[in-house]
C-alpha cells in the first residue's frame, strides 16, 4: 500500500500524464483543484474560520475550484442519537452557505461545500452546495445514500436525498457533487458521470473506530480503491476530501485524495495532519481515457434491468 504522506499538487504531473495528449493540442484544458482537510473541535466558530482560511489558502496557490470536507462546520455529529445535534442545522440558503458564498466571491473560486441542512420543520438532509466563482449557488445535492453503521447513525438525522444524481455546471468545470457514503456505490459515480460531470467530488467524513484495529488497514484500502475505480470506469477525476484527527472513538483516516481518469493518484494527503493542497486537471484526459478504454461504447443498457430491483430479477 502507498502510505500517505505530504500531498504533492501540481509537482505530482507524472510522465503517465505527459504522455496522454491533450485533445485539442497544446497544453490542455487544465483546472487546478484545491482540496481542505482539516481536524474538528467542539467550537463551530473555529471550524468554520479554518474552512475559510484553507479556501483562501488554496486560491493563493492558484486553486481555481476548491472542495471542503463533509459537514466542516462541526465535529462529525452521528456518532449517536443525540437530539440536540439538530440545533445545528441551517437552511440553505442560510447564515453558513452565505459565508461559503462570500468566500467564493471573494477569492473568485467555484466551491463544493457540505451542510447540514433543516429543509423544514423535522426535515433534514446531508447536503452538498455548489457556488460559482461569483458566488451565485450553483448547485445543491442532498446525499443520497445514508448509512446506519456504529457511530455512524446518520439515518436517525438525515432524510434520503431527493435531488437525484446531477452534474452541475460552473464557470471552470462540471461538478459532480457525491457526498460521503455515496462513494461505496458504482451506480451513483456512472450516473453523475452520464449527467456530464467531469470531476466526482466526494466531501467525506471516515474513520478508524476504537477496537477494530486489525480491519484498519484493509477499511482505508478498501476506501481508496472504490475511488480509484471511479475514476477508471467512467473516466472521470476524483475528488474526495476527508477530515482527520480523534472525534470520541472515531479516528479519521485523512488521506484525501485525487486520482485522474486512468486511475493515477495525482495527488495524497497525510492520514494524521490537516493539509490544504492543490491538484492541476487536464480536463482533455476525459477523452484521452474514454476513447483508449470506451466502456461508455460497449454498455450493454440493454441487459441492465435488473439493477431497479432490491435483488434478483425486477417484478
Amino acid at each position: 500500500m502507498t502510505r500517505p504522506g505530504p500531498a504533492t499538487g501540481t509537482a505530482a504531473q507524472s510522465t503517465a500524464a505527459a504522455a496522454q495528449p491533450s485533445s485539442r493540442g497544446g497544453p490542455g484544458r487544465t483546472v487546478r483543484l484545491g482540496l481542505v482537510q482539516s481536524a474538528c473541535t467542539a467550537s463551530r466558530d473555529d471550524n468554520v474560520a479554518q474552512a475559510l482560511a484553507g479556501i483562501a489558502a488554496a486560491a493563493r496557490q492558484g486553486a481555481e475550484v476548491v472542495c471542503l470536507q463533509e459537514l466542516f462546520a462541526g465535529e462529525y455529529p452521528c456518532q449517536a442519537e443525540d437530539h440536540g445535534k439538530f440545533a445545528a442545522a441551517e437552511g440553505v440558503p442560510g447564515p453558513l452557505t452565505d459565508r461559503l458564498a462570500a468566500a467564493a466571491r471573494e477569492h473568485g473560486v467555484v466551491l463544493v461545500g457540505s451542510v447540514f441542512e433543516r429543509r423544514s420543520a423535522g426535515l433534514f438532509h446531508n447536503t452538498a452546495v455548489v457556488f460559482d466563482r461569483d458566488g451565485g449557488l450553483a448547485g445543491v445535492y442532498r446525499k443520497m445514500h445514508i448509512p446506519d453503521d456504529p457511530h455512524y447513525y446518520e439515518k436517525f438525522y438525515f432524510a434520503p436525498g431527493d435531488t437525484g444524481f446531477m452534474s452541475v455546471p460552473t464557470s471552470r468545470l462540471a461538478v459532480g457533487p457525491l457526498v460521503c457514503w455515496d462513494q461505496w456505490y458504482p451506480e451513483a459515480a456512472r450516473l453523475t458521470a452520464m449527467a456530464g460531470a467531469e470531476v466526482l467530488f466526494y466531501p467525506t467524513a471516515i474513520g478508524w473506530l476504537d477496537g477494530e484495529e486489525p480491519l484498519h488497514r484493509e477499511q482505508y484500502e478498501s476506501w481508496d480503491t472504490m475511488l480509484r475505480s471511479h475514476a477508471i470506469a467512467n473516466g472521470v477525476f476524483v475528488a474526495a476530501v476527508n477530515r482527520t484527527g480523534r472525534e470520541g472513538d472515531l479516528r479519521f483516516w485523512g488521506g484525501s485524495v485525487v486520482y485522474a481518469p486512468n486511475g493515477e493518484r495525482l495527488a495524497l494527503a497525510p492520514h494524521d495532519a490537516a493539509r490544504t493542497f492543490v491538484v492541476d486537471c487536464d480536463l482533455d484526459r476525459i477523452e484521452w481515457s474514454r476513447t483508449r478504454w470506451p466502456f461508455f461504447r460497449d454498455r450493454r443498457i440493454d441487459a441492465y434491468g435488473g439493477l431497479v430491483a432490491r435483488w434478483g430479477s425486477p417484478p
